[in-house]
């Protein structure tokens, strides 16, 4: 298993997430009740140091991930989905070529 990192960090990310999500205030969400609310009845004390707290953390950061991944499809969807036909030109410039220029002027 890959090191997961502090459930602070997880904590934070996923609040970032649904930041960039929701559109209105985000601390008025039932999103957002729920996980800060799944966060304080797993956390650890001193007294104790259960599976389940363990158990969260994975699942808060495979959830994160899954909205990174969501955010970032979406974004790449957008920028590169066909949009109609293009021109030769275009489709060069999409992934970074220059079309040679013909000589006398012709293209």
């Amino acid at each position: 298993m890959a090191a997961l990192g502090s459930p602070l960090h997880t904590f934070r990310g996923l609040l970032r997430e649904l930041r960039y999500a929701s559109g209105r205030p985000y601390r008025d969400t039932p999103a957002y009740r729920h996980i800060v609310a799944a966060f304080r009845a797993h956390r650890v004390t001193s007294e104790k140091l259960c599976r389940a707290q363990q158990e969260l953390h994975f699942q808060a950061a495979t959830y994160l991930c899954l909205l990174r991944s969501v955010r970032e499809h979406t974004a790449l969807h957008r920028e590169y989905h066909g949009k109609g036909e293009r021109s030769p030109e275009e489709v060069a410039g999409l992934v970074g070529f220059r079309l040679p220029q013909q000589p006398g002027g012709k293209g």
